[in-house]
């Protein structure tokens, strides 16, 4: 039972705990058996909140659309992308004036791109980027160049692969170092946006000890060039766990941080609680 929230804090490694604001019983258009992989960004003066929606009768998910002016009171709109293959980890950004969305798409084959052609409501596929069954692929601009984090073992959750290219279209070149980790649930699965934060490069990751979707971690990216990588475990981790009760009791597995103001920072995170224990 996967819900969303909303926290804030003074960093994206200080964040304070709040209620959802977001479960399956906010879905109206379809019947849904939980929310989850939440992403946002801001336009007009108005912040929208893309996330997966397990629909229960078809069991692939879809990407469901909230609304907000002040980030914390939402308003769910509807289904904004859906496909015949499973969809989730809807990775929304901004490039050049354009709106642009890489979820994750197994089934698909391959990391696909997905272009708003009327934001936020109309999608449409554009690229395939990279072949294979990649999960929660991870994208961030640096020094002139895309970089693109992914799983290759989705249902073990412990190798991490890094592919790069010039232009959001490609080609897509695998990094020679990649795969980064191997064997290794702790740390290969990404959990949410990439950021940077006092000059400095972070990734989070999942951490599948003991189980999917325990808590997440945040790693300090010191190193990323065409031929080069290397990274940080940062010093406080996990930044984000399970509660042991309420709404995000049993885990937690991804958050999407954005600097508001210095010192004011605000995500969307998930996470998940027994069927049968109460918010």
């Amino acid at each position: 039972m996967w819900s969303i929230a909303i926290y804030t804090g003074t960093s994206p490694f200080t964040l304070k705990p709040s209620q959802p604001v977001l479960t399956r019983d906010h879905v109206t258009d379809i019947s849904a058996d939980f929310v989850a992989d939440p992403f946002m960004l801001r336009r007009d003066h108005t912040w929208h909140l893309f996330f997966e929606v397990q629909h229960s009768q078809t069991q692939l998910g879809e990407i469901g659309l909230a609304t907000s002016d002040d980030a914390h009171t939402w308003t769910y709109q509807s289904i904004v992308l859906r496909e015949p293959f499973h969809l989730s980890y809807p990775y929304v950004f901004e490039w050049q004036g354009n709106y642009y969305m890489i979820p994750e798409t197994l089934n698909a084959g391959a990391v696909c791109l997905y272009k708003a052609l009327d934001f936020p409501y109309n999608w449409s596929r554009v690229a395939r980027l990279i072949e294979g069954q990649l999960a929660d692929p991870s994208i961030v601009r640096f020094e002139d160049h895309w970089w693109l984090f992914a799983c290759s073992t989705p249902y073990q959750h412990d190798t991490l692969r890094l592919y790069f290219a010039s232009e959001l279209a490609g080609p897509w070149t695998e990094h020679p170092q990649s795969p980064l980790i191997q064997n290794d649930n702790c740390r290969a699965r990404p959990a949410g946006r990439i950021i940077q934060f006092d000059n400095r490069l972070f990734r989070f990751a999942q951490d599948c000890v003991p189980q999917y979707g325990s808590s997440v971690r945040a790693f300090e990216i010191s190193n990323l060039h065409e031929h080069t990588y290397a990274e940080v475990e940062y010093d406080r981790n996990p930044v984000l766990k399970a509660a042991g009760t309420g709404w995000n009791a049993s885990g937690m597995h991804h958050i999407d941080a954005h600097e508001q103001a210095p010192g004011h920072w605000l995500a969307c995170v998930d996470g998940t609680r027994p069927l049968n224990q109460s918010v």
